[in-house]
């Protein structure tokens, strides 16, 4: 599994905030991919019950990807609520 790294970056607004991922193979090779992506707070509650900080939901929600596709096909900009629109799956499997 590729390393993922999450970085809280300026919030889009109050209740919407936004993260630098990276994703790096862990094969030695060096190749790395960056994302940025948006969460709204609702959602997040929503979604984990406060359990979690939003940067592990987030790294979470990477590794959901990351199963499912290579992290050169992940879009490089999305709002979180998007993967449950390539994944209908998404919002019950990530609350286990």
């Amino acid at each position: 599994m590729p390393r993922i790294s999450v970085t809280t970056s300026t919030p889009v607004g109050d209740n919407t905030w936004r993260y630098n991922v990276e994703v790096i193979e862990s094969d030695g090779s060096g190749s790395k991919t960056n994302h940025e992506v948006t969460m709204n707070k609702d959602y997040y509650l929503a979604q984990t019950g406060g359990r979690i900080i939003p940067e592990d939901f987030v790294r979470k929600s990477f590794e959901f990807l990351l199963e499912r596709e290579d992290k050169n096909s992940i879009l490089q900009r999305f709002d979180i609520t998007q993967i449950n629109d390539y994944f209908p799956e998404f919002e019950k499997e990530i609350k286990k």
